[in-house]
């Protein structure tokens, strides 16, 4: 499994969680070390989504993949 693949299915295990709030989250790809991630739902303009994806989002995604240096919100 390439990283783009275990980036993925990290993120899509985290789905559930984030639609509980009426949010929800997309693997766009990773470039360079970086996952990208798309945003709908209710977490458009919710003043928690900094540290859902900084605090949560990211910290999961970097304690399964070493090679993982952050996780940025595309529009």
């Amino acid at each position: 499994m390439d990283l783009n693949e275990k980036a993925k299915e990290i993120i899509q295990n985290l789905r559930p969680y984030i639609n509980q709030d009426g949010g929800d989250i997309e693997f766009v790809e990773v470039k360079n070390n970086i996952v990208y991630v798309r945003l709908a739902g209710a977490c458009i303009g919710c003043g928690f989504i900094d540290s859902t994806i900084k605090d949560g989002v990211e910290q999961i995604v970097k304690e399964e993949l070493k090679e993982i240096e952050a996780v940025e919100v595309i529009m």
